[in-house]
């Protein structure tokens, strides 16, 4: 008796699947190191006493955004 697989990948669709995940996976890097440069700014923008009332410091900020 003859096996017949019907379930493979048509040539070339595995490689444009692996293509896409890596410009999904650069897309999303850029979007998270885009998210902490503006978080970043944003707390650094602000004074001490705004830090303080938030619960943060200067020296909180590196540790606030690189959590995220």
């Amino acid at each position: 008796m003859a096996l017949y697989e019907s379930s493979r990948i048509a040539h070339g669709a595995g490689f444009a699947a692996r293509i896409s995940s890596i410009f999904v996976a650069t897309a999303e890097a850029f979007t998270a190191w885009n998210d902490a440069r503006v978080t970043r700014k944003a707390l650094a923008q602000l004074t001490d006493r705004e830090l303080d009332d938030i619960g943060l410091c200067r020296g909180d900020i590196e540790l606030v955004v690189n959590r995220h």
